[in-house]
């Protein structure tokens, strides 16, 4: 009995804490995909210089010997076909190279701050946080770009020796380095893009196509980033393939996941509808085809000017074959555009790829660099002058 007490008398004593939401939405962003970070760069200043002198037994009148400050170091970005997010930013804020040593004694210059490299991805766009400008689009392995210089160092008194001041007690301070405050932003470089709604199949697709194991469930959203993979062939040519998160609708103005990733689709040659053919509509047999074309076109409407064709996923279901009959009757496009395929059961995959292939390993055509209209303008500035 007098236990029972005591434990009752305990348990009145203990106050059982809320589980803090915060801390919920924290573990949540520590597996989130981060395609966009805001860094703060600094480059190194530069070292002051020396007020010295020196006097020695075959310099008995001496005379000045401060020396330089060394140069900052500067930052530079290297572009790294092996890195496919920046997840590796996740904790870094503020990136700064090293500061230049100060000048030393008997003309010794002040030893060079080491430059920061960092590593970001191919398609990263560096954007200027303050004004919006796009700095440098990073699309090149091995790339690298030089965002901020460091400092010159300063100057010591032996620099200011003159016939006419043979003592010069005057020394420079080092020069700041650059700084700004950027936003890196990540576009998948792919060749093919997978579009579908949640559950349409473009996993099970990506898994069936690469030596890539996406996790795939019978349940929307199982997809809650970016997957990137490659399909190689005989000639050991390959092409790049990008599976988004599916998109539902009114993801332009952000429901879902599907505006968050769009961006990953604005690279690629080509798009890949997937779209369950199981899947029944009462109505229109085009219903998810067209409400992808419409998100797309209103994220951006350049993206419909892209090649693309359509892969009828699940055909082997015994549903699908009247689906099927529907959707060729009702579809505007080319009817070499659509591929009934089985992502699952790797059926019809062939005439799908191959059809990929061609479209996605065509020659990209070039914009000229100098257009007739730019011309003409300069032509009229200097009839005007």
């Amino acid at each position: 009995m007098i236990k029972e007490i005591y434990l009752e008398e305990a348990f009145e004593e203990i106050e059982f804490e809320e589980e803090d939401p915060l801390s919920k939405k924290q573990e949540a962003n520590r597996n989130a995909y981060i395609d966009k970070i805001i860094l703060t760069i600094s480059a190194g200043r530069g070292g002051n210089g020396r007020v010295a002198w020196i006097r020695s037994r075959f310099l008995p009148k001496g005379g000045p010997s401060g020396g330089n400050g060394g140069r900052g170091g500067s930052v530079l970005i290297e572009v790294s076909k092996d890195l496919h997010s920046l997840d590796h930013f996740r904790h870094t804020r503020i990136v700064k190279a090293e500061n230049g040593g100060d000048g030393g004694t008997s003309h010794c210059q002040g030893k060079k701050g080491q430059d920061k490299t960092i590593k970001v991805p191919c398609g990263t766009l560096i954007k200027n946080l303050e004004t919006g400008e796009i700095i440098k689009d990073l699309v090149t392995d091995k790339e690298i770009f030089q965002i901020c210089t460091g400092g010159k160092g300063g100057l010591g008194n032996d620099h200011f020796k003159t016939p006419t001041n043979r003592t010069p007690r005057t020394a420079t301070p080092g020069a700041p380095g650059t700084l700004i405050k950027v936003e890196l932003e990540l576009k998948l470089i792919a060749d093919v893009g997978f579009v579908g709604l949640p559950n349409a199949g473009k996993s099970t697709l990506l898994n069936a196509l690469t030596a890539t194991q996406v996790k795939i469930g019978d349940y929307p959203f199982t997809t809650l980033k970016p997957n990137l993979s490659y399909l190689q062939f005989d000639d050991y040519s390959r092409i790049f393939l990008a599976d988004i998160p599916g998109i539902i609708k009114d993801a332009h103005i952000g429901r879902g996941l599907g505006l968050e990733f769009l961006k990953h689709i604005e690279r690629t040659k080509v798009l890949v509808f997937v779209i369950d053919l199981a899947k029944e509509h009462e109505t229109d047999p085009l219903h998810d085809l067209n409400l992808l074309r419409e998100e797309l076109e209103l994220h951006n409407p350049t993206l419909l000017d892209k090649p693309f064709i359509v892969a009828l996923n699940k055909s082997d279901l015994p549903e699908s074959e009247e689906h099927l009959k529907q959707f060729l009757k009702h579809y505007p496009f080319d009817k070499k555009t659509i591929f009934p395929i089985s992502a699952l059961q790797k059926q019809n995959l062939g005439p799908f790829v191959a059809a990929m292939r061609n479209i996605a390993s065509a020659p990209k055509p070039q914009s000229p660099t100098i257009t007739f209209d730019y011309l003409r303008s300069l032509q009229e500035a200097v009839t005007e002058n």
